[in-house]
């Protein structure tokens, strides 16, 4: 039987190699940091990780995790409701809900997980989700899992929202989401209107946090504090997989009656493992560091800043960013390919990005500022950048 698919699944990768879409993965042999080091050997500056606090190999955090194991153990070996809540759990999301002024947390294995599972248990068929065209996968796919209408609208574009809230006002519940920082463009989403369109057409607000979160806003609590709209959303959904410590880990936090549901009927929640002592230890640890200082948050939008101008400067087209991305569009998926090999003879770790990531087309490199870089890493990033796109014809 397995001949036949298998002829079929030879002759898709070889479309895929031959189109210049292959992707390949490079081996790190280290700590994910600002410096990290490859199987072959060579050590590179590291441009497009989610770290962006720069937390992921950082002492206290490790440390925490480490504690946690010796006090808590390895695994949980159980979901949830059976056996597999401790103390640590119940303490992460109560300093989740304190970060975001929430009422109440939920935990999961990831943030795909938490976007898979909160639609089904909330909205039936009498209901509408309305969704940005840029979401990302997780939220498409947990809005697929649930039987609510579903409309659409384009990236941040406020009257496709109101006409599709118009349109909406037949269904009995109604939901906004959207990303808060879009991953490929770096942009945030206009928050402030989306909550006012939502309170005049008596809709709910939910916002996945994961770029924004320990990114944007005066000290980095997102969207809710950019736009000074704490109360106004509904349900936050994030990671600890990127800002919070780089590892692994979702969660959902809001009001207190769709969480209390959600523990009850959410599917990933119920038949997933708990979360792991370590993970949960040094989350903890995580909020306690961001808690008391800023200066993680203060020195990556520094670099953001830094890199952002010194790139313009340089002619690079760069989309509006507001968050730690800056995507560097090439538009062409193979010469972004191209580039990003030549940054990394340059030492420079970068990816391309390209269709079905991003828009056919729209190919780019995408740099993500960390608060680990130190400035001669940037320099080092912006003068590779030149030297790359000065022989590839992207940069006079």
């Amino acid at each position: 039987m397995y001949g036949e698919i298998k002829n079929f699944l030879d002759r898709e990768l070889q479309s895929i190699e031959e189109a210049g879409l292959y992707k390949n993965e490079r081996i790190i042999t280290t700590p994910q940091s600002a410096v990290i080091k490859l199987n072959t050997g060579q050590e590179v500056l590291n441009f497009c990780a989610n770290n962006y606090l720069g937390l992921s190999d950082h002492p206290r955090v490790v440390e925490a995790a480490k504690k946690a194991m010796d006090t808590h153990g390895y695994g949980m070996s159980s979901v949830r409701f059976i056996c597999g809540t401790q103390d640590l759990h119940k303490e992460l999301e109560a300093a989740i809900s304190d970060y975001f002024q929430t009422e109440d947390t939920i935990l999961y294995a990831a943030c795909f997980d938490a976007n898979g599972g909160v639609f089904e248990p909330l909205f039936t068929e009498e209901d509408a989700i309305i969704s940005d065209s840029l979401n990302h996968a997780s939220i498409i796919d947990g809005v697929r899992l649930c039987k609510a209408k579903r409309y659409r609208y384009a990236n941040a574009n406020m009257i496709e929202l109101e006409k599709a809230l118009q349109q909406a006002q037949d269904q009995r519940f109604r939901i906004i989401v959207t990303d808060g920082v879009f991953s490929m463009d770096g942009n945030v989403a206009p928050m402030d209107q989306i909550c006012q369109l939502a309170e005049k057409y008596d809709a709910l607000v939910m916002v996945d946090e994961c770029h924004s979160a320990g990114v944007v806003g005066s000290t980095g609590h997102g969207v809710s504090e950019l736009f000074n709209i704490y109360g106004k959303i509904d349900i936050y959904t994030g990671t600890l997989g990127k800002a919070f410590g780089g590892a692994i880990g979702g969660f959902t936090t809001g009001r207190k009656e769709i969480i209390s549901l959600l523990r009850q009927r959410s599917r990933p929640y119920l038949f997933s493992n708990s979360i792991p002592p370590a993970v949960v230890g040094a989350s903890l640890e995580v909020f306690k560091m961001l808690k008391d200082s800023d200066e993680l948050h203060a020195k990556q939008q520094e670099n953001v800043k830094y890199f952002r101008d010194k790139m313009l400067a340089a002619g690079f087209d760069i989309k509006p960013t507001q968050s730690a991305i800056c995507a560097v569009m090439l538009y062409d998926a193979k010469l972004s390919q191209t580039f990003a090999e030549k940054m990394l003879n340059e030492g420079i770790y970068v990816t391309g990005f390209y269709y079905p990531v991003v828009p056919k087309d729209q190919a780019r490199i995408r740099v993500q500022l960390s608060a680990a870089h130190e400035r001669e890493h940037l320099d080092k990033a912006i003068n590779a950048f030149i030297k790359v796109g000065k022989e590839l014809g992207v940069i006079k």
